[in-house]
């Protein structure tokens, strides 16, 4: 330590060295601050910065490391850019926003279709004490294992297509929604909480990939994204709660048609990250619950499961008219 710090005071080379490095800060900073301005056009390269956003921060500690062993004055005080953008953009996930209180609990998960113990997922989701479950990725083939495994706790169910919703509460007007994907993986269904008529969405937007010819391939998944936030939007009954697998973060601009009108709960409500997927090692929230008119009380992921997504969940608050 004596060594690194040693040669720095009257040594005016300290405000003309790490050059390089400083560049790298400020563009670090804007990639960051500017991300939305991220063209798609090629490889849906802003799609893919916003996915992964809240990770350049990694970078700083790197920068900072370096600009200390190139005694570089200029490198230091550049890495303050992009530290101050990191934090103005994901700082208030840092700190702890759940609270207490709520009439509804939700909760969401894409079960995977390979799944080799579906009996004991679907105990495990409902061992989080949800109200609504939400189930994504449901084959033909494992669907009466979830529903004998979920009789107990849900009186009614319903299964659309690839996904289903579980819930204590009566379900009504039940229909798929055409997310324009030829085949259903997305559904709605009123349910009749205590608190209020509540529409639950669950969808399961189509995947992406990250191809080294054609960068990261997600119109089809965009095109859905569309045609769910349309659906959302004529919803007549205010109180909305979309559950689902997104396959996308809320900084993913080719959502906005969905983000835009709802808010998230984790971001509201919840403490970190909540990154969702890979379980074995998270790195991003692509499983979401979102509400509109309806006030997030606290949100949290539920352990790994025989899946490789975490399950999400939330509690809610639908009469908000005391609030």
């Amino acid at each position: 330590m004596n060594r690194l710090v040693s040669g720095w005071h009257g040594d005016v080379r300290i405000w003309r060295r790490g050059l390089v490095l400083a560049a790298v800060a400020v563009i670090l900073s804007l990639v960051m601050g500017l991300h939305a301005r991220i063209p798609n056009a090629i490889g849906n390269l802003g799609s893919l910065t916003e996915t992964f956003l809240p990770w350049l921060g990694l970078l700083i500690p790197v920068l900072l490391v370096l600009a200390v062993v190139r005694k570089s004055a200029t490198a230091l005080i550049a890495v303050l850019l992009p530290a101050i953008v990191w934090l103005n953009l994901f700082g208030g996930q840092l700190t702890d926003k759940t609270g207490s209180g709520g009439d509804l609990t939700v909760a969401t998960h894409n079960v995977n279709a390979d799944n080799t113990d579906p009996s004991g997922t679907a105990q495990d989701v409902a061992a989080s004490g949800a109200d609504v479950v939400a189930l994504e990725e449901l084959t033909a083939d494992a669907v009466p294992t979830y529903e004998k495994a979920l009789a107990s706790t849900y009186k009614y169910h319903s299964v659309q297509g690839t996904v289903g919703v579980w819930s204590k509460y009566p379900l009504t007007d039940v229909k798929p929604v055409n997310i324009e994907l030829g085949w259903t993986r997305a559904m709605r269904a009123t349910v009749a909480t205590p608190a209020g008529q509540v529409a639950v969405y669950a969808a399961h937007l189509p995947s992406v990939r990250v191809k080294m010819e054609a960068g990261f391939t997600a119109r089809q998944r965009d095109k859905s994204a569309n045609a769910l936030g349309e659906a959302i939007a004529d919803e007549p009954i205010r109180k909305v709660v979309l559950l689902g697998d997104l396959n996308g973060t809320m900084n993913d601009r080719a959502l906005r048609a969905v983000t835009a009108q709802m808010r998230s709960t984790q971001g509201a409500s919840g403490s970190g990250m909540g990154f969702s997927w890979p379980a074995s090692f998270p790195m991003a929230r692509i499983d979401q619950i979102m509400v509109r008119d309806i006030e997030p009380m606290t949100s949290w992921t539920l352990p790994e499961t025989g899946s490789d997504h975490l399950p999400v969940a939330a509690r809610v608050k639908v009469d908000t008219s005391a609030s």
